[in-house]
């Protein structure tokens, strides 16, 4: 049977918690820094707060990002994806969809719910 050490998984989740620094809401899943915080953001939250690795069921090890109250919104569209980037090394660490899809209007406010990230277990 396989088997990954939680300190293997923990390492990789690790990064997210330790140089992630940027959220933006995305009008399409974003490939690419340069797209998750120019062409396909529609607003940002910084700093943002992620919680070190801790147990995901069934299996694996997860981080959860932090309840947002307060994003900027920065462009009109619909927010279908988040993205979370590492503005120091212009790094795209990790993307999703949204649980529900967003309207969102330029010079607005955004929230979004705490959420989690995950790598399940062997």
């Amino acid at each position: 049977m396989p088997f990954i050490a939680d300190r293997v998984l923990d390492l990789g989740l690790s990064v997210l918690d330790t140089e992630a620094n940027r959220l933006d809401i995305c009008s399409s899943e974003p490939a690419a820094y340069a797209a998750a915080t120019g062409s396909a953001s529609l607003g940002n939250k910084t700093p943002l707060s992620i919680g070190t690795p801790a147990a995901r069921a069934p299996s694996g090890r997860r981080v959860t990002v932090a309840a947002i109250a307060d994003g900027t919104v920065t462009a009109t569209g619909t927010a279908t994806h988040w993205a979370i980037t590492d503005t120091a090394s212009s790094r795209l660490l990790a993307t999703g969809s949204l649980s529900a899809s967003q309207q969102v209007t330029n010079g607005n406010t955004f929230t979004l719910g705490a959420f989690d990230i995950g790598i399940p277990g062997a």
